[in-house]
């Protein structure tokens, strides 16, 4: 019970940063440049993070079937769900700008729910992962946490004032963000308890359709409003953000 909490606890630190990330983007005019920067960084680190701590440990549980197909297979039901939820409004949920920004309410009725759904689409995946690292000898991987917190502030403040220039108010705002860290938590636990109980090949192929969502996530997503606002420096920008993941990872 105790280890569970535990989980819970490290999802909602790694959540809580979504929270951060959005006080700061409603609240303050950040320059879309330097968000766009931050995301590059954010996307580097979970690129790594998917890399060497994601397909790496599904490769070493349960070899290349389970760590590839659950790969592709989280890929393509995120890509699934975006679409589903593109359809409805949700398709530039991490844009700040004016240019390809969200629609607002009266744009595209039912966007506001559409956009909430697509943050939680976007979060599941990495509170996840963090819940079942506990797994792996009862410690939770710190890089995995630190990977997800970083990349979180970054989607947190774009996402945020991109909902503020659409015209949404604060209770929705910062209702959709306390909601998506509180789920955080939960995943995470569930994460522990539920893939706990399962064998390892499958552990393995949970892992890696995580990771597959989550990379998904960040060439959809992520990427796109980096190189919006950014393109000229994205690449050294991103690439800092990988480094800094891999020192982490192998310190």
């Amino acid at each position: 019970m105790i280890d569970a909490l535990v989980a819970a606890g490290w999802g909602l630190l790694a959540g809580s940063a979504l929270l951060v990330g959005a006080v700061v983007g409603y609240a303050v005019r950040v320059p879309r440049w330097l968000i766009a920067s931050v995301m590059a960084f954010g996307a580097g680190v979970l690129i790594s993070a998917v890399s060497f701590e994601l397909v790496g440990e599904a490769y070493e549980q349960g070899g290349l079937v389970p760590a590839a197909g659950g790969t592709v297979a989280g890929a393509l039901a995120y890509t699934a769900g975006n679409v589903w939820l593109a359809r409805r409004g949700a398709r530039h949920r991490k844009r700040s700008g004016h240019l390809r920004g969200q629609p607002s309410e009266r744009q595209v009725a039912g966007s506001g729910a559409a956009l909430a759904l697509g943050a939680l689409l976007d979060g599941v995946p990495e509170s996840a992962v963090i819940g079942g690292s506990l797994l792996d000898g009862g410690a939770v991987s710190l890089v995995t946490v630190a990977a997800v917190f970083i990349s979180n502030v970054p989607e947190g403040l774009s996402s945020a004032a991109g909902m503020r220039r659409a015209g949404r108010g604060p209770g929705y705002v910062f209702g959709v963000w306390g909601s998506i860290t509180a789920a955080s938590a939960v995943s995470s636990l569930l994460g522990y308890t539920v893939v706990g109980a399962l064998s390892t090949a499958v552990v393995a192929a949970v892992t890696a359709v995580a990771a597959g969502a989550v990379l998904a996530m960040i060439a959809d997503t992520m990427i796109p409003e980096a190189f919006e606002e950014a393109h000229l420096a994205i690449g050294v920008i991103t690439v800092c953000g990988f480094l800094t993941s891999f020192v982490l990872s192998h310190a």
